[in-house]
């Protein structure tokens, strides 16, 4: 006996993993997979009727009618992103293929989640910009915003600063209490820095216990020096539970101002290193 395909279509669709929606020229769902309940949250009988747009994340919508319009003028998207909104509230990513029939006046779609693969993208993108131990700026992207600050101050005739900082005695911690307790004093650190400062300027970690700070739109260097005084103290806080009774830790920092110490990024960095280092040989030889 011969089997009939056409008959078979309606198990097939159900049996996709992925969601079939057909939608009117409304835009009204007037057939949805169960697959659906896995997507959205929401059985057929549901949202048969409903607006497909009433499903979707606001910010979303006005990208969502332009390829709804390109979809209804003949040309079919395959490629399309954007998010929905689930029974539960949570939001979900989904990449489309959708295309228009004519014959039928439907917008035939499949839906396929990609929330997981959009957040192992996200994920990539944040560490290959950021510190993989503290989640702050790494060298690269403090580079460019360094870049990005000196062509807006060199405009606008305006000040910024770096601020150069090095744990002092940081081996001894790691070796008289071990890496996994380094890493939380480093960790606990980056937190208190980025406490002293504006989302306006930039927190970076350069490597081992070294970290900089970039301080935007700051005019003259006695507010750089309140910083600057700001910062070492929230450094030198007593560390708090979790450390056993560890001592306060102290840093050691050197300054660089736009335009007095440089007029390029080379320039400040090497002077405001250069100056962390001459103050950290102070510091061993009072010491």
């Amino acid at each position: 006996m011969p089997v009939d395909i056409e008959a078979l279509y309606p198990k097939l669709i159900h049996l996709m993993l992925d969601t079939v929606f057909v939608v009117d020229r409304d835009s009204r769902i007037v057939f949805v997979s169960d697959a659906c309940e896995g997507l959205l949250g929401y059985r057929a009988e549901e949202l048969v009727g409903r607006s497909i747009t009433d499903l979707m994340h606001p910010d979303c919508l006005e990208n969502t009618q332009a390829s709804i319009a390109r979809v209804m003028s003949g040309h079919p998207h395959t490629d399309f992103h954007n998010r929905y909104i689930r029974k539960d509230g949570s939001i979900v990513d989904i990449l489309w293929s959708a295309r228009w029939s004519e014959e039928d006046q439907v917008r035939i779609g499949v839906a396929r989640d990609v929330t997981a693969l959009r957040q192992a993208e996200e994920a990539l993108r944040f560490l290959a910009h950021h510190d993989s131990l503290t989640g702050l700026t790494n060298r690269s992207l403090f580079s460019d915003r360094l870049e990005s600050a000196l062509l807006a101050a060199r405009r606008y005739q305006s000040g910024l600063a770096l601020l150069f900082l090095d744990v002092d005695e940081f081996k001894s911690i790691n070796d008289s209490h071990g890496h996994a307790v380094g890493d939380r004093v480093l960790c606990t650190i980056a937190r208190r820095l980025e406490g002293c400062v504006r989302e306006t300027d930039t927190v970076a970690r350069l490597g081992g216990d070294e970290f900089v700070v970039l301080l935007t739109d700051i005019q003259s260097a006695e507010a750089v020096a309140a910083k600057l005084d700001e910062i070492t103290a929230a450094v030198s806080a007593p560390l708090g539970p979790g450390f056993d009774g560890m001592r306060a830790v102290s840093c050691s920092a050197g300054v660089a101002q736009y335009p007095t110490d440089g007029e390029n990024a080379e320039r400040l960095m090497r002077h405001a290193d250069e100056a962390m280092y001459r103050r950290k040989g102070r510091r061993s030889s009072s010491g």
